[in-house]
């Protein structure tokens, strides 16, 4: 665990201007075209969840200056415990599900590497480096959850009210040229009730287990791989048991 305030205040304000740059990116504020669907995607709204946490980090970092150069800079573990699960499976399942459906030419662009790639391992970087081991309670694991099953019942009621994120054009007929473009009501594949029926619901659960296998696994790392620095586990020596000669304080073996 590293204790260095400075390196981890620049660490933390490069990630959070990186974070931004790719949302602003992604959402088209450099263009000029600014679209605001793209806050309805998962990837978008957890990509916002690292920047508040690089946020709160780089303003604790720089308070925590004030009290010296050299000291923990490991704080809000459970925050960033769970921006790191939910980042990495914003990576995953992007590159694992969703990358082979997307066209190739977008695959190596900015925005999709930042959000997609970089930032999630900017997070499992910060975490890994910088918070302090055994600060998670088992509990904490079962927060990761929280997010996801939020966004799918904010994506599942805008869906079922009638939102749409785009058309997909389906032909009407094996023996028709006609294309019929048709409303797609929820942004992923594995989450279109319209498609799936309740079939999406085992493609929601076994996401959720997911979350939580990626928890666990950080839980079982923090609490039996890594180890706290050397100056918060030793114990002090005994005392002298000849103390009153060689006076107060002393720590002969």
């Amino acid at each position: 665990m590293i204790q260095n305030k400075r390196f981890a205040l620049v660490f933390r304000l490069g990630a959070l201007l990186f974070a931004l740059a790719g949302v602003m990116k992604q959402i088209g504020i450099f263009e000029g075209t600014v679209s605001f669907n793209p806050f309805m995607f998962y990837t978008i709204q957890s990509n916002l969840l690292a920047i508040a946490l690089f946020a709160l980090l780089a303003i604790r970092t720089a308070k925590g200056l004030r009290e010296g150069s050299h000291g923990s800079v490991g704080w809000y573990s459970r925050f960033g415990m769970v921006c790191v699960v939910d980042l990495l499976v914003t990576m995953i399942v992007f590159w694992a599900l969703l990358a082979p459906t997307v066209e190739a030419a977008y695959l190596l662009t900015f925005e999709n590497i930042a959000i997609h790639t970089v930032t999630p391992l900017l997070c499992l970087i910060d975490y890994i480096l910088f918070s302090e081991p055994k600060r998670l309670k088992y509990r904490d694991v079962y927060y990761v959850c929280l997010f996801p099953l939020g966004y799918v019942a904010l994506t599942s009621i805008a869906g079922l009210s009638g939102y749409v994120y785009g058309y997909e054009g389906i032909m009407s007929s094996p023996l028709s040229s006609y294309m019929e473009m048709v409303p797609v009501r929820f942004p992923y594949f594995f989450l279109d009730f319209d498609r799936l029926g309740a079939m999406a619901l085992a493609y929601i659960g076994g996401i959720l287990v997911f979350f939580l296998i990626l928890s666990h696994v950080i839980y079982g790392i923090d609490h039996k791989v890594r180890k706290r620095p050397a100056a918060e586990t030793s114990e002090p020596a005994p005392e002298c048991p000849n103390s009153h000669v060689c006076g107060a304080g002393c720590r002969h073996a």
